[in-house]
Order: C-alpha cells, then sequence, then structure tokens
C-alpha cells in the first residue's frame, strides 16, 4: 500500500501557545517546569491530530523552543566557548543565550554574551541559528532530545519518524569561527560526526524507531566533489552502524540534478523529492531508483497556502505506482509544514470563495491522506473530497475577482526609462547633500520603533470595535511624536515616525492594496518566538489610494530633521506574502513595484526628501541553483528599480537588505542604484563587506553596528571598535551609522541606550575626522 507522511508540523500552536510560553519564561512569568509542561502538551496535540487524520507517519523531533538548527548544534555539543560558562551544566540558559543574547544574571553570576549569527534557511523567511566550526571542533551527544521526544510519542500510544539534520547539511550549514585555520572546510570534521550520530540512531532503534528522516537540503544546491564524498562516506557508515532502522533522506525547495549520482547509489531506504518547486525531476530520477529504494513524492506544497489539484496529483501517484509498486511510494509535502499556518479552522473572516481555494497544514494532511485513500481503496472511498476539490479549482480558474483590467492595461504600458533614475548617483548626491545638509556619519534607524503592549492592545481595541477610527489614529499620532520626541533627545540625524500603525511590514501594505487576502491565524514561525502572518496574494495588485503620505507628511510637520517615507519593497512584500501560483511571480512584483512607485512619488509631492524603499528579502529570494540566478536577479532588481525611479534627483532613496551574503550578488546590489543601503551586518563577518570594497561600491551604505535581534546593550567601546573596522572597507564620506533591522521586537529602555551610544560614537568619529 501507499504510505501517507509528513515531514514536519507547526511548532507554535494554532493560536501561538508556544510564543507566549517561551516569552513567559524569558520574562520570568513561568518557571522552567511549567515551559515544558506547555511544549509537551503542544506535541502532544500535534501527534494526536496527525494521527486521527490517517498519517501513517508523523514527524517527531520536529518541535523547537527556538530554531531545529540551534537544537542540533547543542544536541551534538556545538556550543562555542563564550556561552559554555552561562551556566554550569549546559541547559535552556546556554540554549536561549546562543539564539537570543544574554546580558543579566544566571546562577548568581552576571553573563554578557551576544546571539549568535543567524541567517536565512534557504530561501525561506524562517531563520536559522549558524554554527561555528574549526579545527579543534568536537562533538558528543550533550542532549537526548530526539530520543526522549520520540519515547513521549511512544508513550502516547503514538509512533513516530524522528526528523535529523542531516550531518552533511549540518556542517555546511555552518561557518567557520575565529579559530579555523587559512582553508578549512567543516567538511574536514565528518569523521569526528558520524560516530556522534551513529549513537544518536542507536538509541533511537533501542527506543523502537523503525524509520528516520534525515534532513540534507544542500542535496538541491550544486555541490562539489567533497560534498560529494562526504555523501559517500556518512550514509553508507550510519546504515551499516545501525541496520535497525531505515533511513530517508529528504531533500526539498529544488531539484537534485547532478546531486542524483550521489543519492542513488546510497545504501539508504528513500529518498523524499520536493514535485512542487520542481516537478521535472521525477522523470529523471524514476528509471534511476534502486530495487531497495523509496520515493516520498513531495505533491502537497508546503510552502504555499493553495489547494492541492487533487486529480493532478493522483496522476502522478498512480504513474509512480506503475513503476514501483505500490509498498515503495510515500506522498507527503514538498517539505516541511513548518512554513504553513496550522489550520483554517480557526478562520472566520476570509471571503467564502476565496477561503475554499485554500489549505493551511492541517488541511494540507487531509489532502495527504485523501490520495493516499484513493491510491489504497479505490475512487469511491474519497469521491466526495475528489468533488469538492474539483469545484474548487474551476471556481478559482474562472473567478472575476482575480483579473484587472486595469492593471494588465498599465504592465502592457511599461518603457525602459521608467527602470533607471534621471542622473548618475555622483550628481544626485550632491544635490541631496546641499537639500539635506547631513553631517558626516549621519546616523539613522531602520525604521520600526518598539511595539509595546499598550500599542498592540489599542490595535485590537480598534478591530474588535472598542474604540474609533479617530480614537485610534489620535493615540498613534501621540506616540508618532513621543517617537520623534526621543530621537530629537538621542540626537539622530534623520528620523523616522516609527511604524506604529503597522501591524508588520508587509501586511500593513497588503492592507491598502488591492488583490490582497488576510488571515487572522495564519501565522508562521520567523526566528525565535517571533511570528509572522503573510498576506495572500490571490489577484492582480493595484494601489487604490495613497497609504502613507498622510502619517509621513504628519510626522514631518513636527521636527524641522528629515524624516524618512517609509515603504516596503515589491520583492519583499512578495516573498513574506501567501503568493498566487497562476501567474509568474515576476508578473505580481511588477504590479505591486507599480504600486509603490505612485506611493513614491506622491510623498515626494508632498515634501518628503528622503524615502526608504525596504527589500529585506532580495538576497532570500535568490534561487538554490545559481544557473537560476540570473533570470532572479534581473527581473527582481527591475521591481525595485520601477518602484523607486519616479523620483527627482535631489529625492534620497533608501534601502535596506537583510541576512546578504553580499559576494553572491553584488552586481544586483550595484544595479539597484539606492543612494544609501542599510545592511544587517553586526551578526556577519565583517569580510562580507570586503565585496564593497572590492568591487568598488560608489554609493553611501550604512552596516548595521548592532544587533537589535537580543535584547543586550552594546557598549560605546564595542560600537566605536566595529566602527573603525568598518572604515578599512568603506568610504568614510559615505557611511552611515545604523542599526542592522528595526527596532520593533525590542523595548523602550534598551533601545534608547542603544541609540544614545550609537550616536555618541557618531559625534565623537566625527570630531576626530
Amino acid at each position: 500500500m501507499v504510505f501517507a507522511t509528513n515531514l514536519g508540523f507547526p511548532r507554535i500552536g494554532a493560536k501561538r501557545e508556544l510564543k507566549r510560553l517561551v516569552e513567559n519564561f524569558w520574562n520570568g512569568k513561568l518557571d522552567e517546569k511549567a515551559l515544558l509542561a506547555g511544549a509537551k502538551n503542544l506535541r502532544l496535540e500535534n501527534w494526536q491530530m496527525q494521527k486521527s487524520l490517517g498519517l501513517d507517519h508523523i514527524p517527531s523531533n520536529d518541535f523547537s523552543f527556538y530554531d531545529h538548527v540551534l537544537d542540533t548544534a547543542f544536541m551534538l555539543g556545538v556550543i562555542p566557548d563564550a556561552y559554555k560558562n552561562v551556566e554550569k551544566t549546559p541547559g535552556l540558559a546556554t540554549y536561549f543565550a546562543m539564539g537570543r543574547g544574554k546580558q543579566g544574571t544566571v546562577e548568581g553570576k552576571q553573563v554578557d554574551v551576544p546571539a549568535m549569527e543567524m541567517k536565512k534557511y534557504f530561501d525561506t523567511n524562517y531563520h536559522y541559528i549558524v554554527p561555528r566550526f574549526d579545527q579543534d571542533t568536537t562533538f558528543s551527544l550533550n542532549s537526548n532530545k530526539a530520543v526522549e521526544e520520540f519515547l513521549e510519542a511512544k508513550s502516547n500510544g503514538i509512533h513516530t519518524r524522528p526528523v535529523i539534520v542531516g550531518p552533511v547539511s549540518f556542517l555546511l550549514m555552518g561557518r567557520p569561527s575565529k579559530k579555523a585555520a587559512p582553508g578549512f572546510s567543516a567538511l574536514s570534521l565528518l569523521p569526528k560526526l558520524i560516530p556522534v550520530y551513529q549513537q544518536l540512531l542507536k538509541k533511537l532503534a533501542e527506543a523502537g524507531a523503525d524509520w528516520i528522516q534525515m534532513d540534507e537540503p544542500f542535496l538541491v544546491q550544486e555541490l562539489d566533489q567533497s560534498a560529494g564524498n562526504a555523501l559517500k562516506s556518512a550514509y553508507p557508515s550510519l546504515v551499516q552502524a545501525c541496520p535497525a532502522v531505515k533511513i530517508l533522506i529528504a531533500t526539498y525547495f529544488d531539484r537534485l540534478d547532478s546531486n542524483i549520482d550521489y543519492v542513488l547509489p546510497l545504501p539508504v531506504h528513500g529518498i523524499q523529492l520536493d514535485l512542487v518547486r520542481a516537478p521535472g525531476q521525477l522523470d529523471v530520477i524514476l528509471p534511476k531508483v534502486p530495487s531497495h529504494m523509496v520515493v516520498s513524492l513531495g505533491l502537497i506544497n508546503g510552502r504555499n497556502i493553495w489547494k492541492t489539484d487533487l486529480a493532478a496529483a493522483i496522476q502522478v501517484v498512480e504513474k509512480v505506482v506503475d513503476h514501483l509498486g505500490s509498498n515503495r511510494v510515500f506522498v507527503a509535502p514538498s517539505c516541511s509544514l513548518l512554513h504553513s499556518p496550522v489550520t483554517l479552522e480557526n478562520e472566520a473572516k476570509i471571503d467564502p470563495e476565496i477561503m475554499n481555494w485554500l489549505a493551511f497544514a492541517k488541511e494540507k494532511i487531509k489532502e495527504i491522506v485523501t490520495i493516499k485513500s484513493y491510491i489504497n481503496n479505490g475512487p469511491a472511498s474519497v469521491a466526495t473530497e475528489l468533488e469538492k476539490n474539483a469545484a474548487a479549482m474551476a471556481s478559482r480558474k474562472s473567478s472575476r475577482r482575480i483579473h484587472n483590467p486595469d492593471v494588465k492595461k498599465r504592465m502592457e504600458g511599461l518603457k525602459p526609462e521608467m527602470f533607471k533614475r534621471k542622473s548618475p548617483f555622483k550628481a544626485r548626491w550632491s544635490l541631496q547633500q546641499n537639500r539635506l545638509n547631513l553631517p558626516l556619519f549621519p546616523t539613522t534607524t531602520i525604521g520600526s520603533f518598539p511595539q509595546t503592549k499598550d500599542v498592540r492592545q489599542v490595535r485590537a481595541q480598534l478591530k474588535k470595535g472598542e474604540i474609533t477610527d479617530a480614537q485610534y489614529w489620535d493615540f498613534i499620532k501621540k506616540e508618532t511624536e513621543a517617537c520623534i520626541r526621543s530621537q530629537e533627545e538621542i540626537g539622530l540625524d534623520v528620523l523616522v515616525h516609527g511604524e506604529f500603525e503597522r501591524n508588520d511590514m508587509v501586511e500593513y501594505f497588503g492592507e491598502n492594496m488591492s488583490g490582497f487576502v488576510f488571515s487572522q491565524n495564519g501565522w508562521v514561525q520567523s526566528y525565535g518566538s517571533r511570528c509572522v502572518k503573510p498576506p495572500i496574494i490571490f489577484g492582480d495588485v493595484s494601489r487604490p489610494k495613497a497609504m502613507t503620505v498622510e502619517t509621513s507628511v504628519y510626522a514631518q510637520s513636527l521636527t524641522s530633521k528629515p524624516m524618512k517615507g517609509m515603504l516596503t519593497g515589491p520583492v519583499t512584500i512578495l516573498q513574506w506574502s501567501f503568493v498566487r501560483d497562476d501567474q509568474p511571480r515576476k508578473d505580481t512584483a511588477f504590479q505591486i513595484a507599480l504600486g509603490i512607485r505612485d506611493e513614491v512619488v506622491d510623498l515626494e509631492k508632498a515634501g518628503i526628501k528622503v524615502i526608504q524603499i525596504d527589500e529585506a528579502a532580495l538576497r532570500e529570494g535568490l534561487p538554490l541553483r545559481r544557473s537560476d540566478w540570473n533570470n532572479y536577479l534581473q527581473w527582481s532588481v527591475d521591481s525595485f528599480l520601477l518602484s523607486s525611479t519616479g523620483v527627482k534627483d535631489d529625492t534620497q532613496i533608501h534601502s535596506h537588505m537583510c541576512y546578504s551574503d553580499f559576494n553572491d550578488i553584488f552586481t544586483a546590489i550595484q544595479r539597484m542604484d539606492c543612494d544609501a543601503l542599510t545592511i544587517e551586518n553586526s551578526k556577519s563577518d565583517l569580510k562580507l563587506l570586503s565585496a564593497f570594497e572590492r568591487h568598488g561600491y560608489q554609493n553611501s551604505i550604512g552596516p548595521g553596528v548592532y544587533d537589535i535581534h537580543s535584547p543586550r546593550v552594546p557598549s560605546k567601546e564595542e560600537l566605536n571598535d566595529r566602527f573603525h573596522q568598518l572604515l578599512k572597507y568603506l568610504d568614510k564620506k559615505l557611511l552611515w551609522i545604523n542599526p542592522d533591522c528595526g527596532l520593533k521586537t525590542r523595548g523602550w529602555e534598551e533601545t534608547r541606550q542603544s541609540l544614545k551610544n550609537m550616536v555618541e560614537v557618531a559625534k565623537t568619529l566625527r570630531s576626530m575626522s
């Protein structure tokens, strides 16, 4: 028979229960015992639900308090020296210090450690903590989490398939530590790592596990011979050491291509294929699958929220069953459902027509089980489900709500001059300096300021109808003025209004544009306890009216200093939304860009001199295979240019980018031609900035000087040292001083002190220049 399987389930809870548990623990409102008990209840609820729906393979060890890559590093004893003395025996305090930093008291002693580097998980909006390796790194089984959670499920009558980050991908996801020797490769550590994986697999086998899922997402990227050799070395050793368990290698987010030659000869028992992102790979792989290997068909989109065309998916399964036989076929999502919201059951306000087109994680499992039932029990067993699915597919295809003739006409009228600024940067910069009169090393922030409990509460009151629009905006104006006065007191040079009217940097714009719809509880994890609720782009996008002009003009009226108009860029809106899949992503990006372009022009007309268009996710959207990069970089940068080039030369255009390996996309960054670019930098290797020096970047730039994802306050000495490091790579005349991202998630006390330290460093540097 065909088996219904899952690669991972959202860990946050249908109503973000995990977020509240963890944050209450951090705030001292819950002790460790209560935190662990609450987490145990969440896991059990997820397992029982998946079992009740009819899954054959239910994942365990997919739960995490912060991040599953951090879990793996902690499990394997990869704890940097700075964190080894946080507590006597590494536990939750050490674990959370690695993820978010720690400044305070632990076990009666003062601790001050920064958070470890954080990076986007391939091309998703999920972030992982980056392990650090060097030639002296050792491994040991520091945690039995995977075994304990398997036994926890087993004690409740649920047999699970443990999920483990594979050894090769774990090493490749890391970076060399400062102690790493020149030319060091993390893969050289494999002989020391494999015995610990063997130990873990044996413990799982003794606990009763029969299948183990090894996630090797790097298999969808171009691998060199050393990585191929690592795979050839690792998996035979694991299989031989623990023959009692079967290993499924899980790949996702793209195609295997030439890496097929590394995978198929391995003595593992199964391979998971992403047939949503890369459906064409099946025809290449299927004839080559060895007789001992199961194929797990990733047919249900784990990254988006549209219902699956079940009739089309069933045809694929039937084709594979005809070739391999039913016992060698699993039906699965394309990747872990971590990247999907939990369930539609808590949605009461989505338009019924659009709701009928959607499937969240729980509904996706139902789709998997429906396909399994069709193959195993025949069409009659799921006739009702198939009929409803076919009706939903037809409804979405024919709906008039998806298409807007005016948008399509405007897209047809795009002209080459709409994709470039009127003059080169040097000419623009001179005009902008005369207009803005900024000092050397101008200081600014990225945009948002702390979204306090009061702000969130007033927003909730508005949604519930407990206060009027007038009362709400009166509150927002007071918060905005207080924020501006605080920035003036701190001494910042270019101010922001604080974004108190915005629930999220993408959701806010989606709410003010056509073609979007919103869930009430469609939350997905971004990092740690940070969850986002992506908008759903279901149709053609346009901007019916101005979205930010009134707020920006009000903020500018409160100060004589330049006030930035704050916008989110088209690629970031695209990347951080659930996007329609019935037209190319490029077309949707251009539609959004036209709406942002209209907003930029209106801000300029209203007297706003500085306009920031954040493209935090531009690097995130880069295809995983280099052979696909050029096409994406062409249309993604074109989208930014389309949004930003409608202004005069003396209007200064800023942008912001997060977690970017700038060496990879430097030509694209140059082509964006923004006047000032702020970048995440505080947790990245400063050597990344050598790309700006090497490529001769001529526009102004603000590498983040401190990490906003940690609650710790950087000292003036620390900031001064970091800034002097920046001066080794960048022209001081074009250098800005700023944090590395928005301050929305921080508290006011730490924010004020951090910014005061930053501004004082800037003033000192000016006096010395």
